[in-house]
């Protein structure tokens, strides 16, 4: 496979789970800010922290409030992560590796693309609606259906999946950061029902609140972090994202009969080793904003390794 296709089969598909993601934290918080007392701090400002592009968001929009908020995650065409464009670059990805994805797969993205794109209204952006992040949602859900069982899962099936998985770390990961920095307004709501609402929500934002729930019946935080992170078959998990990233690169390095493992390879099997041997208990007294400001450089590390090892490396295509 040229190095050129599967770089773009990749970031076509780390650009949907982006955008799904977006969607799912818009979603959550539409509702949360229905549920909760007038009083509770405003959820928006995190969603901007989730991104890492503060400075971007300040120097255009300034305070952050709903509106702003939802126009730059989701319909900014300048801002090259928000949904809008993420679906636009997947699309363009799309085009270049039609004779690697099924026409099915195409489709579906492309009708995707054409209905965010028609849907970005100014009435939206001022008035968004839960029904609509949802369906984007369930959008992401039939293209990933599509995916799954319209293609052979070889080389180009790997790549996506390998994209897929180190986004969806990335992004969960990023989502419990902005939950121990932002979303309580005072150590006094720490176990309080606001603090249950809260933690709710970001189980929600991951479709995780009734896998949780089959497990534990009361809302615990140690539990919760310990789901987040370390959960070994729940697919939103950091551990089963690295893990399932780690075995499509081990197959990806099977086919191209590489003789050593690349920087990448290394790089995420070391990750997922310690993943698997950390206590939730050592997360939460040592830090939770380092552990995960680790992880995230960590996860930035694979994916800049993957790049010198497959896409940019002249011996790859």
């Amino acid at each position: 496979m040229l190095s050129r296709v599967a770089e773009s089969i990749y970031w076509m598909s780390r650009q949907v789970e982006r955008a799904e993601n977006l969607a799912r934290f818009i979603e959550v918080t539409l509702n949360m800010t229905l549920e909760q007392a007038d009083y509770i701090v405003d959820p928006w400002e995190p969603l901007v922290q989730v991104t890492g592009d503060n400075e971007w968001f300040t120097a255009k929009y300034g305070k952050p409030d709903r509106q702003k908020v939802v126009q730059f995650l989701a319909f900014d065409e300048e801002y090259p992560n928000s949904m809008l464009s993420c679906l636009r670059a997947a699309r363009e990805n799309s085009r270049g590796v039609r004779e690697v994805i099924s026409t099915e797969a195409f489709r579906e993205l492309n009708s995707f693309y054409h209905f965010v794109c028609d849907s970005s209204t100014p009435q939206l952006a001022s008035d968004p609606t839960e029904l609509f992040f949802e369906h984007v949602r369930n959008q992401t859900l039939m293209w990933s259906g599509v995916i799954e069982n319209t293609m052979t899962h070889d080389l180009g099936w790997q790549f996506i999946n390998l994209g897929r998985m180190l986004e969806r770390a990335d992004k969960t990961s990023r989502i419990l950061d902005a939950k121990y920095f932002n979303l309580l307004p005072s150590v006094d709501d720490v176990g309080t029902a606001v603090d249950d609402l809260q933690w709710s929500t970001l189980l929600r934002a991951i479709s995780g609140f009734e896998a949780y729930r089959r497990e534990h019946h009361l809302v615990d935080v140690e539990k919760i972090v310990a789901f987040f992170l370390f959960h070994r078959s729940f697919p939103r998990s950091v551990y089963y994202c690295v893990s399932a990233a780690d075995w499509s690169l081990r197959e990806i390095e099977k086919v191209s009969g590489a003789e050593h493992s690349g920087e990448a390879k290394q790089q995420i099997s070391a990750l997922r080793h310690r993943l698997r041997n950390t206590n939730v208990k050592e997360v939460i007294a040592g830090g939770m904003h380092d552990f995960i400001d680790r992880l995230q450089s960590e996860l930035n590390g694979i994916g800049e390794s993957l790049g010198r090892d497959y896409f940019h490396n002249p011996g790859t295509s």
